[in-house]
């Protein structure tokens, strides 16, 4: 197998904050390990924090470029802010690495997903987004790989639950199966933790879709880089720890993860598709709700669009 040579060009870090002062500061210390055998620079765009967090940065990374973007826009607005601050110095950059700032990565984890980038598969496509082996911080697997969301998934997590649905590919948008995080594995989707972007995906995708404010963000931007032919890859030789965000336990940003996922659904299939594919969700959130969960209840309140309908969240 040949070996695939360096790439041209400095790697863009690219950080979104809000309030990420309690976590900064060990994504900080990771960096130099995780970026091991690369030439790159940091770019924090922050969505106007009200805790040290800009503070943390100037401190610990102090030749970071710091894009202050005066709100709280959301994700895809700090990011757009992010790669327009980076493009003024990194015109021919060997790649974007999109991070969460409660991510640590392993040694040399930035290289490998890097390395994947533009690599020819054989269906004719080729890497365009590259993601690592994700661990929770006690070490279990984070199943981060994703099918695009249909009716019939929808539906089967509604009546299985995601961990049992999972194994079964046409009834669940969550991938389960060892086999899929033992190799390089290519997925519709990933989960946006961290994730490397080809220059070429980057020129070919645009701008990320600010429309989403939170949570299917990443979802609409590696199915729009598939529609091109830039397939989103896991790489199980990159390994990271994810500190975890608070969807599972927060109603505000579960029912907002929810809300997203149909309207994205809506934007890419007909409305008879949406309507039975919002059942569906409905379906699963109306289960879970009579079992006492609030965070399902608020998804209810959401989908129905009554009091309490999903409000724009933010993760650290």
């Amino acid at each position: 197998m040949p070996v695939q040579q360096p790439r041209p060009g400095p790697v863009a870090v690219l950080v979104v904050t809000w309030n990420s002062a309690g976590v900064l500061p060990g994504f900080l210390e990771s960096l130099p390990a995780g970026m091991a055998g690369l030439d790159w620079r940091l770019v924090v765009a922050d969505n106007d924090s009200s805790d040290d967090t800009v503070a943390v940065v100037r401190k610990h990374a102090p030749d970071a470029v710091v894009v202050e973007t005066g709100r709280n826009g959301g994700y895809s607005f700090g990011i757009n802010a992010g790669l327009r601050a980076a493009g003024s110095w990194a015109e021919g950059f060997g790649a974007v690495l999109i991070c969460n700032p409660d991510v640590r990565m392993a040694e040399g984890c930035a290289a490998t997903l890097v390395e994947a980038l533009d690599t020819p598969l054989p269906d004719g496509g080729r890497v365009g987004i590259s993601v690592p082996l994700l661990h929770e911080e006690d070490g279990r697997l984070i199943h981060s790989l994703r099918r695009e969301s249909s009716v019939t998934r929808a539906l089967g997590e509604a009546v299985l639950g995601n961990r049992r649905a999972g194994r079964f590919p046409r009834w669940s948008e969550l991938v389960t199966a060892p086999s899929a995080y033992a190799g390089r594995t290519a997925a519709d989707w990933a989960t946006g933790a961290l994730l490397a972007l080809s220059p070429e995906c980057v020129a070919a995708c645009g701008e990320w879709d600010e429309s989403f404010f939170l949570y299917s963000e990443e979802t609409e931007y590696c199915l729009r880089a598939r529609d091109l032919g830039l397939v989103t890859r896991l790489e199980p030789a990159a390994r990271a720890t994810h500190l975890g965000g608070d969807s599972r336990v927060s109603p505000a940003l579960w029912s907002l993860l929810v809300v997203n996922r149909v309207r994205l659904f809506r934007r890419r299939h007909g409305l008879p598709a949406t309507v039975a594919f919002r059942a569906a969700v409905l379906l699963r959130e109306l289960s879970r709700a009579a079992l006492g969960r609030e965070p399902a209840r608020a998804a209810v309140r959401a989908l129905l669009g009554g009091p309490g309908a999903a409000r724009p969240g933010h993760r650290a």
